[in-house]
């Protein structure tokens, strides 16, 4: 049996927001998550839906500032949210760049020396997490979405066109869809995975998209203002990658809204519900 530690638990919208650590496999070494438990988790399983954050983000970011849990509790949803990478690894490199290492996991698994032992987010949000928190939660595993923001809403693409039958749905805010083809991917990917950019594809949703599609329509939300929408997300390219590809895709995007979590904040109730029809549960 896995051991968790509760670091913190505090009732909210009649159910229970929690914060945790345990020891993980995966990224060999402790790993902090935030768990939110829905009123009706205290007399039965409910669905569980996993959100991924961004670049420079924690396990609090999202619980704090998306307020999700209002409608979760509403809805019957559990929500986990666990960190982005690995912290203290004392690895040479590890800290200190916003857009690299600790706090930019990227949801890859690393091959390369200096990072594979402690860097396997990939392996830890597609496998060892779901299984942590079936041990320990009310939750029904065959009823799962997974989503996320950005560097997040990365991973939560390209896990779930990896793993097409483990998810129900999947959603995303502003996420890098093509990073083997923009600077934050190209700056990461190859100090994660080498110089050869054949296994970057295993971590690119417009390329997996061309491989699987996923069984079900992809929602991404974008905002017009967003400082990155240019340079480092171009939605465009995931548009046009599914469109070849035959994946259904609605991909909204907002005048007016930037990067940040008040353009999450005010979309965030579309997303839950676009996760709880697919889970049962509207």
């Amino acid at each position: 049996m896995s051991a968790i530690e509760t670091l913190s638990e505090q009732r909210c919208h009649g159910g229970v927001q929690g914060f945790y650590r345990h020891h993980s496999t995966s990224c060999a070494g402790p790993m902090r998550l935030a768990v939110y438990q829905p009123p009706q988790a205290a007399r039965q399983t409910c669905p569980v839906l996993y959100y991924l954050a961004g670049l420079t983000c924690t396990e609090e970011t999202a619980t704090i500032k998306a307020g999700a849990q209002r409608l979760a509790a509403e809805l019957g949803l559990v929500l986990v949210m666990p960190d982005t990478s690995p912290r203290g690894t004392g690895i040479d490199g590890a800290a200190g760049d916003w857009e690299f290492g600790e706090g930019a996991g990227f949801y890859v698994d690393a091959t390369q020396t200096q990072w594979a032992a402690r860097f396997r987010m990939h392996s830890y949000v597609a496998n060892e997490l779901p299984a942590l928190i079936a041990e320990h939660f009310p939750v029904d595993p065959a009823r799962s979405g997974i989503f996320g923001h950005s560097m997040g809403g990365h991973g939560a693409l390209t896990i779930a066109l990896r793993y097409p039958t483990r998810y129900r749905a999947v959603s995303a805010f502003a996420p890098i869809v093509a990073p083997s083809q923009v600077p934050w991917g190209r700056k990461a990917l190859p100090r994660y995975l080498g110089a050869d950019e054949r296994s970057w594809a295993d971590y690119d949703a417009c390329e997996l998209v061309r491989r699987q599609t996923f069984p079900g329509t992809i929602l991404i939300d974008q905002g017009e203002a967003d400082a990155f929408l240019e340079a480092q997300l171009k939605p465009e390219l995931f548009d046009q990658a599914c469109a070849e590809a035959g994946q259904a895709l609605l991909l909204r995007r907002h005048p007016g809204y930037d990067h940040s979590y008040w353009f999450i904040s005010s979309f965030i109730d579309d997303h839950l519900r676009h996760h709880a029809e697919a889970l049962g549960l509207t």
